[in-house]
């Protein structure tokens, strides 16, 4: 029978796993929205969250489960920003917090600029 350590360090790899689905659906996820309206705003919404949640001084739910989870199996819970402790180190070495925050929102901007074409083009579509 799994001991509760064991079980908070397996839910700490699944909030893990749902932290980067969030966000690779946020980098990401208007490639899937084409044609679901619903789907975009859902998106959209979200790639504001995650810039919100990035670039203001409150810690993101996620992270604070993840490290709850982590103390509970009884290990050191990381310090900072999830993008930070994880993606800092792996993807991004030597890269200062403001720039992953720009890059955030650079990825948001991209986003607009995609809806905003699909809906100048559906927009015209109508139109003819």
């Amino acid at each position: 029978m799994l001991s509760w350590p064991q079980i908070a360090l397996a839910l700490a790899v699944v909030v893990l796993a749902l932290h980067l689905a969030f966000i690779l659906w946020v980098m990401v996820g208007a490639v899937f929205t084409r044609k679901r309206p619903w789907l975009a705003w859902t998106h959209l919404l979200c790639a504001a969250y995650g810039v919100v949640i990035e670039t203001g001084p409150w810690p993101c739910p996620l992270t604070l489960a993840e490290n709850w989870f982590e103390v509970q199996a009884g290990r050191l819970p990381y310090h900072g920003p999830f993008l930070l402790h994880y993606l800092d180190a792996l993807v991004y070495p030597n890269v200062p917090p403001a720039l992953l925050t720009w890059l955030a929102v650079m990825v948001l901007a991209i986003d607009v600029v995609v809806y905003w074409r699909r809906w100048r083009r559906s927009r015209a579509a109508r139109r003819e």
